[in-house]
């Protein structure tokens, strides 16, 4: 089980401080930046990766090895504040998601804050080309919708599975506009991967970004946080900068 108050971190910026996952999170409460935002066509969006100092995302396919457990903390803790988590079909593969809240304690808490106990998981696959025998599908826990280009039908599941048809490819704004108004969606956390996050980023759906950089070279030509993002340049702003060891934590805004 992920302890979120249990590593001791050194918040270096904006105020240097003693500090834990579980306390940088503590105010984080994406739901009210929505309404705040007034964010009727989309739910408020924040993304979370994992980096090499190189700027890789994997390590021979898997974006597991870059991090420690305080990064996993950091995932757990903002899976814990959101309604909805999205993925792309190439991260599902190669991750095999089960359950994205296996812990009980963890459900009920949010219950308590008023979420959902299991986030809806949301995978975009314009193939519907996915494990089907993974855990997500196969435990018969929480909900997933896809969102698709394919025609083709999905297996049966023990899990709830919805899907959402686009023609051609699938229309992240499209995407995320249904989120919103059709499921009522105000927090989307997307954990990639850099294929999605592009079009996410692209669209300008994106209002924060949670990257780690853990300290490892990976060379090579790996894929970064984005894959195929047109130029240009897209201003973020540092909100704080956590150090665990030789492996920082950044929060970076979305600059309008």
């Amino acid at each position: 089980m992920i302890d979120l108050d249990g590593a001791r971190l050194e918040r270096l910026l904006p105020d240097r401080a003693e500090t834990s996952v579980a306390e940088q999170l503590a105010g984080f409460d994406p739901a009210a930046l929505c309404d705040a935002a007034g964010l009727a066509e989309r739910p408020y969006t924040y993304t979370n990766f994992a980096l090499t100092v190189d700027g890789h995302a994997t390590i021979e396919g898997r974006s597991g090895p870059i991090g420690t457990d305080t990064d996993t903390a950091m995932l757990v803790g903002l899976r814990n504040t959101a309604e909805a988590v999205m993925i792309g079909a190439g991260t599902m593969r190669a991750e095999r998601y089960g359950r994205i809240m296996g812990d009980a304690s963890k459900r009920a808490a949010r219950e308590r804050r008023g979420l959902p106990h299991d986030p809806l998981m949301v995978i975009v696959s314009g193939r519907l080309n996915l494990p089907w025998d993974a855990g997500l599908f196969t435990e018969g826990a929480g909900r997933v919708l896809i969102f698709t280009a394919s025609e083709e039908d999905p297996p049966e599941t023990a899990t709830p599975v919805r899907i959402v048809r686009h023609e051609g490819r699938v229309d992240m704004t499209e995407a995320m506009r249904y989120l919103r108004t059709e499921r009522g969606i105000r927090s989307l956390l997307c954990e990639g991967g850099p294929h999605l996050h592009s079009d996410l980023i692209e669209a300008g759906l994106v209002d924060e970004l949670f990257v780690t950089t853990g300290p490892r070279l990976a060379g090579g030509d790996g894929p970064g946080m984005t894959s195929g993002l047109p130029e240009g340049v897209i201003d973020v702003e540092l909100a704080w900068l956590l150090r665990e060891g030789h492996e920082l934590f950044a929060r970076y805004l979305v600059k309008r």
